[in-house]
């Protein structure tokens, strides 16, 4: 299974589920820097995000059995370009972009499945069901690394780090009681 934008929230939470479901799990990252901390959480590679962020071609070697995308853009479309056959590709982010840059052939000579992920209008029984996985699924040492607390104070500064792909894992706001 592939992992893009594997530093961030949704892509750490992705390693974290997989690797416990048993999937052998490939980051890819802008910081290779942070291979450690993404192998802590379960990834058995890691590779550099220009292997799949510059414009390929409609149809690559297989190499993944599953995509979680929270890139977009060229990087998606790589994803799709590469997935064995009858794999399945989650989109779920545009980091890299709106834009897709692709071709059917993914999807019609692979059978290949690009499937989106809806947070906005899913149902409320299908949100309990996922939130019931998380809490079976998720190791809970490893959500507590991937998650910091900071105080409401400190958002601004960080949400520029965060725009400028400086921050890993989950930020959470402290409401009340800052400092």
């Amino acid at each position: 299974m592939l992992v893009t934008g594997a530093n961030g929230g949704v892509g750490s939470v992705a390693i974290a589920l997989l690797s416990r479901l048993g999937y052998t799990v490939v980051a890819s990252t802008g910081r290779m820097g942070e291979s450690a901390y993404l192998t802590g959480l379960g990834a058995t590679t890691v590779i550099d995000r220009s292997e799949l962020s510059a414009p390929g071609k409609p149809l690559g070697k297989e190499r993944w059995a599953g995509v979680i995308d929270t890139v977009g853009s060229h990087t998606l479309a790589n994803a799709c370009a590469t997935t064995r056959y009858g794999g399945a590709v989650a989109a779920c982010g545009l980091a890299g972009g709106m834009d897709f840059p692709s071709s059917v052939a993914p999807f019609i000579l692979r059978g290949v499945t690009l499937c989106g992920i809806d947070s906005v209008m899913a149902p409320l029984t299908v949100r309990q069901a996922a939130w019931g996985r998380l809490a079976r699924d998720l190791d809970l040492a490893k959500l507590d690394a991937m998650t910091r607390e900071i105080a409401l104070a400190e958002a601004p500064a960080l949400a520029e780090q965060l725009l400028a792909g400086q921050v890993r894992g989950r930020l959470v706001v402290r409401l009340t009681g800052e400092n």
